[in-house]
């Protein structure tokens, strides 16, 4: 990849140039160089993409699903035979450092892996004799063209969470990935090709709010899928209902790790500092602020400190490193004022990730490690979703309050609760008010066979991404009742509500 390379859209099968003149920068953020440009395209742009998947979705929703379920299996081997090819993608792009990069990768070919069984997964229902004579039965079918709007920050796990099970469902998908770090979802789109997938079934458009907002206001444009900030998904949730479309909008988190006296500190500091600091923050299933009950605040303190500090931060092309950069010179220095604006608040400043030599003496956008302590409820380090590698620490005086802690706070996608008292462990994990809970497990990500989505401002829509939710919201269901009378059956005019006899 070079510095003139021009990032195209993925329309009918192929690459397509952009009707737009407006391009943005690639960067490669751990150097800080621009390695592309990309098309900021809008509604014409679109508008091919929109006629690519009306044409394929008439003869693609009527192929069975044994075919598709066998076009399915062939990109996942394909996946898995360009897999380093994709890790290298998702590091040079985004940053992540290899073992994290497979380690997402690998979570998105689960979602495919799911969706194999689409056989299975699309039986319906059979009621035989509901009344005399009487039989009844449900069916899923396709809904038509969906789109879907994905982060930075899992360039190829998130795209995997939608576009799968869509198309699997007889659905052609218009895919808009992230402007920051495209390639890998137009590789993936190419893939879809070579596995045989028809032209059209599978499309990627790139662009800004400006394309955003054209598939949102798009009439052939059945569903919307978006992963991303509150705000935003907010905004989309919104404006995409309001126009009829059906919804699944995830947005952001704050995930707590209430860590009870009884925990056991090393492994429990371990998972913590892997869920806070792995892909430099950058996960909307980052643990980003501990709770310390009781009397473990100390304790547990002394044994994060050296292992923080013990981080090796750097490339992410060296597998050696344990964090790589942020996403942009922009996004680095957000979390900069978050930092500034914690130590103004009067919160204890343990860490300071300003402090370390890379995030001042490399040219990409490097932010050591940060610990706050003596933190409350009331500072926007708290409250806000920082998105980057800075963990914050509260102290509750007992369960109680650190449960309310957790349950009064605006987010609701994941916790975790650290403890070796099984009791406590089931009262918390029914009495939290969070989407996603872990025991002893700080990133309670499900596997692809449940479903992803929090609770509260984490989410809009009623239902959640991939799963048998992903199924759901990508179908109709049909249910049919019928009725064959015998021919000397004699009949009349009846205006009353049908009842079964």
């Amino acid at each position: 990849m070079n510095e003139t390379q021009i990032i195209n859209h993925w329309i009918n099968g192929d690459f397509q140039p952009s009707l737009s003149n407006r391009f943005g920068d690639v960067y490669n953020p751990a150097t800080g160089a621009v390695i592309a440009k990309l098309p900021m395209g809008g509604a014409s742009d679109l508008e091919k993409a929109v006629k690519s998947a009306k044409h394929a979705f008439h003869s693609w929703s009527t192929t069975s699903i044994t075919k598709r379920a066998q076009l399915m299996f062939k990109f996942k081997e394909l996946l898995e035979l360009h897999r380093d090819e994709l890790i290298e993608i998702i590091s040079l792009e985004h940053g992540k450092v290899i073992p994290d990069a497979a380690g997402s990768l690998q979570r998105g070919i689960e979602v495919v892996e799911f969706a194999c069984g689409i056989p299975h997964l699309l039986k319906g229902e059979f009621s035989e004799q509901v009344g005399t004579g009487v039989d009844c039965y449900s069916l899923r079918q396709p809904i038509g063209l969906c789109a879907g709007v994905t982060p930075f920050n899992f360039p190829a796990m998130v795209p995997m969470w939608m576009f799968p099970i869509a198309i699997v469902c007889g659905n052609c998908f218009i895919l808009k990935p992230s402007e920051k770090d495209p390639s890998c979802s137009v590789k993936l789109a190419e893939l879809i090709s070579e596995a045989g997938f028809p032209d059209g079934v599978m499309n990627v458009v790139h662009g800004d709010k400006e394309m955003v907002d054209a598939i949102l206001e798009h009439p052939d444009i059945a569903t919307f899928s978006f992963v991303g900030s509150t705000p935003v998904a907010e905004y989309v949730y919104n404006k995409a209902s309001s126009v009829g479309k059906r919804v699944q909008a995830l947005g952001g988190a704050k995930n707590h790790a209430v860590v009870m006296p009884d925990a056991d500190l090393e492994q429990t500091a371990n998972a913590i500092i892997g869920a806070a600091y792995g892909s430099a923050g950058e996960r909307c299933m980052a643990i980003s602020a501990v709770i310390a009950v009781d009397s473990v605040a100390e304790p547990l303190k002394e044994i994060l400190i050296p292992k923080i500090e013990a981080l090796k931060i750097g490339p992410g092309k060296d597998p050696s490193n344990d964090m790589g950069p942020l996403i942009t010179k922009e996004h680095k220095k957000k979390v900069m004022d978050y930092i500034k604006s914690g130590e103004s608040s009067g919160a204890d400043l343990v860490i300071d990730g300003r402090e370390h030599p890379i995030t001042s003496e490399s040219t990409g956008f490097f932010l050591g490690p940060t610990l706050f302590d003596h933190v409350a409820a009331d500072m926007s380090i708290y409250l806000e979703e920082i998105f980057g590698p800075v963990l914050v620490m509260l102290r509750a005086k007992n369960f109680q309050q650190a449960l309310d802690l957790v349950n009064n706070h605006r987010f609701g996608n994941g916790v975790a609760v650290f403890t070796s008292n099984g009791s406590i462990a089931r009262e918390f994990s029914n009495r939290v008010q969070i989407g996603m809970v872990g025991v002893n497990v700080a990133i309670p990500v499900p596997l692809s066979f449940y479903s992803f989505g929090g609770w509260k401002d984490s989410i809009y829509g009623p239902l959640n991404i991939y799963g048998m939710d992903g199924v759901r919201f990508f179908t109709k269901l049909k249910t049919i009742t019928t009725r064959w009378p015998d021919l000397d059956e004699s009949s009349a005019v009846d205006l009353s509500m049908p009842t079964v006899k």
